[in-house]
Order: C-alpha cells, then sequence, then structure tokens
C-alpha cells in the first residue's frame, strides 16, 4: 500500500471518529461504509452482522459495541428525513474490518489501524489496573502501620500486632492461616502475602483495618483480646459481604508480585520526556 493512501486513509479514519456525553469514541456505521468502499448499505450491513455474531463469540454483549440509533440526514431544498445507523465502538470498529473485503485498501488499513488502536487501549486499561493495585496496596500499608501504633500504645507489646493480624486473615480467608494462604498463592518466605494479593483482596484488608482503627479509638479499646475480637468480627463482616456477591478470598489466583510492577511503572516513567526548561 503506497504511503500517500495509508496517509489519506490515516487521516479519514480520525476524521469520522466522534465522542459521546461522557467522553467515549465512536463511529457511525454508514460512515464508515463509504470510507471501506462499499456502495450499497445493504452489503455493509452483512459484514456489521459477521461482526456482530464475532462479537458474541468472543464472549462479549454485541449491544454494548453495536448501538443502532437514528439520524437525519439532508435530501436537498431543506427537506430532511431519519435513516437508521449504528453507533461503533472502537472494538466493534476491528471486528468489522476483519470480516470485511481484505483486497479493498481501506479494509487491509482499518484491520490494523483498528487492532493497533484497541490494543493501545487495552495497554491503558491494563495500566490503570496496576496503578490501582498500587495504590490500594499502599493504602494498605499505611493503615496497617496505623493500627500497629494505635496497638502498641495500648498494649505495649510489640508482638501483638502480629497476632491479631493473623487472626484476622484467618477470619477474612475463610479459617486458612496467613501461612496457609501463602503457601496457596506460593509467596516467597520473608514476602508479605499482600504483596501477591488481588486488589479486591489488598482493599477488603484495609478496609476492615479502618474498621478496626476507627473503633479502637471510638470505644477506648485497650486490651490485646479486645482489639483481638474486635479485628476478627471485622474481617468476618468483610468477608461475608464478599462471599454473598460471590467472591471467596481464599479461591481468588495469585496476582503478580507487586515489586515487579512497581518497577516496571517506575522503569517506563523514566522513560517520559523530561519537561523542557524555561
Amino acid at each position: 500500500m503506497k504511503k500517500e493512501i495509508i496517509v489519506r486513509l490515516h487521516a479519514s479514519f480520525e476524521e469520522l471518529v466522534q465522542t459521546d456525553e461522557t467522553g467515549d469514541e465512536y463511529w457511525l456505521a454508514r460512515d464508515l461504509q463509504e470510507l471501506l468502499g462499499y456502495a450499497k448499505w445493504e452489503n455493509f450491513a452483512k459484514v456489521i452482522e459477521r461482526a456482530m455474531t464475532a462479537c458474541q463469540g468472543a464472549g462479549y454483549e454485541p449491544l454494548d459495541h453495536f448501538l443502532e440509533v437514528r439520524k437525519m440526514v439532508d435530501l436537498g431544498s431543506g427537506a430532511t428525513r431519519a435513516i437508521d445507523d449504528i453507533a461503533l465502538t472502537r472494538y466493534a470498529c476491528y471486528l468489522i474490518a476483519q470480516n470485511g473485503d481484505p483486497s479493498k485498501d481501506a479494509i487491509a488499513f482499518a484491520q490494523t489501524y483498528f487492532a493497533v488502536q484497541t490494543r493501545k487501549q487495552e495497554l491503558i486499561e491494563k495500566r490503570l489496573a496496576e496503578v490501582e493495585r498500587l495504590s490500594a496496596r499502599k493504602k494498605l500499608t499505611f493503615s496497617e502501620k496505623e493500627l500497629s501504633g494505635i496497638i502498641y500504645e495500648r498494649v505495649g507489646d510489640q508482638m501483638s500486632f502480629a497476632r491479631i493480624r493473623s487472626r484476622g486473615d484467618v477470619a477474612l480467608f475463610g479459617g486458612h492461616t496467613t501461612q496457609d494462604m501463602k503457601s496457596k498463592l506460593g509467596v516467597p518466605e520473608h514476602r508479605p502475602l499482600a504483596d501477591f494479593l488481588p486488589t479486591i483482596t489488598i482493599k477488603a484488608k484495609d478496609f476492615a483495618n479502618e474498621i478496626t482503627n476507627f473503633n479502637i479509638k471510638r470505644d477506648g479499646l485497650r486490651h490485646e483480646d479486645g482489639i483481638s475480637q474486635e479485628h476478627v468480627k471485622n474481617n468476618k463482616d468483610v468477608r461475608a459481604l464478599l462471599v454473598k456477591r460471590g467472591i471467596h478470598p481464599e479461591a481468588l489466583p495469585p496476582a503478580e508480585d507487586i515489586k515487579k510492577i512497581e518497577r516496571r511503572v517506575q522503569s517506563e516513567a523514566k522513560k517520559l520526556p523530561a519537561k523542557k526548561k524555561r
């Protein structure tokens, strides 16, 4: 494909993209029809049908990516009429390109264009999930430090926090100890369990900590037994909420080592261009 064709098609695809009130991108099928070289809507509609079937086969709800809409078109002399159209997500456009006629330059270009753009979106979503997990892990560290400080201040035993946290883990993980979970998830001996937990479990532990911290202060708890009972109850309550939604913390698979994610994010941040000094 000649460079000038590529440049022209890239500009055309970019010009057709629209955004809804929430800022999400979409393309209109009738605009795409013309750009992809289909003279008749009936022929292009067959391509869309195949794309919708592929969408469903991939495990996605077609209506989330192919939304029927109505739009007004100019008939000349000031007259207009409404016609059916379809608002397409980037993924829908990709599937249409995959099911189109590859002998058409525009289809061949669209297959690559939307595949690359979809992959970029996937990478962004993956990075956002990683950043969310890093943030949750840091927040858990803060709530544990606060709980540890409160316990030491009131009980005066440096080992009390470790014992209380362990009892909380047993309550959260349905009877499984911290060591049980480390063995189950393959956590190295000298690494914290939380570094290998999925985001939902990290947040669950943090939530239980926050409730315990609040109630210790509110109720003036000053003995290990009382604080331990409070922490166990809070972890049981959080677990009950998760189980009610079909989430069993002890059954979730391990997540990637948080330290690897941290190093990767830091490494990629260093590759960003530095701000120019004024």
